[in-house]
């Protein structure tokens, strides 16, 4: 019985406790340093790797509110409108969600849908809550990938705490995840589970009826309600491995919470900050964002990239004589010339160091009508209330043998939406020749005194 005391004693020590009921119950004295916490400092129990890890992240994660201007479409407003030349002011609608700053310049990750349509957006700390709201700006979207990239712009130029990012699918099945927003906009929360799946593909629009790409999310039973979507799901060491995006349906399944993962998000950064535009510029490069040095994974032909001699494999290792630690600096350094000076590269390809030479393009210049002309014949002009209308069709084009016609509305393009002639033209000249592009339109139609708008999709073949 001594040496099964002694033996407990010994175990339960290594964890920060001491039995010393079993030495009592013998007429003896517990051993030095057992239970007295001799030679040591005292250990809190309660302050577990969990802890640990929501006190490291914390600094990093933000609430995020939102407000945007939405016009009435009572029956009552249109009439007003027709009949009376009266506009009444637009309604303001407000929510909240969450994100993580990835990058200590102000750059916060989170979800499409919690920015997509905000005219205003304002962030607050969560380790700071009764602070002062600090705006942001949107740096750029994927809507089929719903990550978004914002940047903060706080009155006082200063740092942030960037969470540390996980290596591309260090995931541990059962491992424990914990999962930190802003639920029903209460304000911080922070809600523990397991990792339940590394690949999980949800059925259904997720969320709010809007067409994902989805690949391959992670599934927690770590709480995730509304307004928790952009927010970090974190592993033990502190590290973001996904981010929160949706819930199952919570008629059907409870504890079912889904989050982005990392590779994913460092796929979508790398996609979304390098080879469309940068600060309104054309680079033509896609860099992989997720090692460092920076390593160019394509380059488009005829792009900047292209003429200053950059090539797939090509390591970016300085930029004017800057030493670069993440896609964003390298984004935010080459975005500050534009296209008005030249921009010095040194890189290394294979065992060689190379310096390059780097001019940006204005987007608006090369990405125009001109090219969707080219392309798939005809023009467009922005349309008021968002899309883009057919401005003209080219005789024996594309789009006439696609049956377009100028006043038809395009809302997207192959899952995206169509918010800019810019943004039209890029996607028209990623495509091979030969290639679709599907065009959502919507379409008016007169039936005497009565008009229909008919939504569809179109296919137009590059040329």
């Amino acid at each position: 019985m001594t040496n099964l005391c002694r033996v407990r004693t010994e175990i339960l020590g290594g964890l920060g406790l001491a039995i010393t009921l079993g030495w009592a119950a013998l007429g003896g004295e517990a051993p030095a340093g057992v239970g007295s916490g001799a030679g040591r400092a005292p250990v809190d129990v309660r302050r577990d790797p969990a802890v640990t890890a929501v006190e490291s992240v914390l600094p990093s994660v933000v609430n995020i509110a939102t407000r945007t201007w939405v016009e009435r479409e009572h029956p009552y407003e249109r009439m007003l409108r027709q009949y009376y030349r009266q506009e009444r002011e637009p309604e303001a609608n407000y929510s909240r969600g969450s994100g993580v700053v990835i990058d200590e310049d102000g750059y916060v990750l989170t979800n499409t849908h919690v920015v997509a349509d905000a005219d205003d957006i304002w962030v607050q700390f969560f380790d700071a809550e009764g602070s002062e709201s600090i705006r942001a700006e949107r740096v750029v979207l994927s809507q089929s990938k719903d990550i978004a990239v914002l940047k903060l712009k706080p009155k006082t130029p200063r740092k942030f705490k960037a969470v540390a990012i996980a290596a591309n699918d260090d995931l541990l099945l059962g491992e424990t995840v914990l999962a930190l927003g802003n639920p029903f906009g209460l304000g911080g929360s922070v809600a523990r589970g397991i990792l339940s799946s590394k690949s999980r593909r949800p059925p259904g629009s997720i969320p709010d009826g809007e067409p994902l790409d989805i690949a391959d999310w992670l599934q927690t039973d770590a709480a995730i309600n509304p307004g928790n979507s952009g927010g970090p799901l974190i592993n033990l060491r502190g590290e973001l491995i996904g981010l929160n995006v949706a819930v199952f349906n919570p008629n059907y399944g409870q504890g079912i919470g889904f989050a982005i993962p990392v590779r994913q998000i460092n796929e979508a950064l790398g996609e979304m900050l390098s080879g469309e535009a940068i600060s309104g510029f054309w680079f033509g490069g896609r860099l992989n964002a997720a090692v460092r040095p920076l390593v160019v994974q394509s380059v488009q032909p005829g792009s900047p990239a292209a003429a200053a001699g950059l090539r797939k494999g090509d390591e970016v290792l300085r930029v004017n004589g800057r030493n670069l630690d993440s896609l964003l600096a390298f984004n935010e350094e080459i975005g500050r010339a534009g296209d008005r000076q030249d921009i010095s590269l040194q890189i290394r390809r294979g065992s060689e160091t190379r310096a390059l030479t780097l001019r940006l393009l204005d987007e608006k210049v090369f990405f125009n009508n001109d090219l969707l002309r080219k392309r798939l014949g005809f023009t467009v002009r922005a349309a008021r209330g968002g899309g883009l209308v057919i401005d003209g069709v080219e005789r024996g084009g594309p789009a006439a043998g696609a049956r377009l016609r100028p006043g038809v509305l395009i809302t997207g393009a192959d899952g995206q939406r169509a918010d800019s002639l810019v943004q039209l033209a890029r996607q028209t000249y990623n495509k091979a020749r030969g290639d679709d592009v599907k065009l959502s339109v919507i379409v008016e139609e007169s039936y005497g005194q009565y008009v229909r708008h008919s939504a569809g999709e179109v296919s137009v073949k590059v040329r």
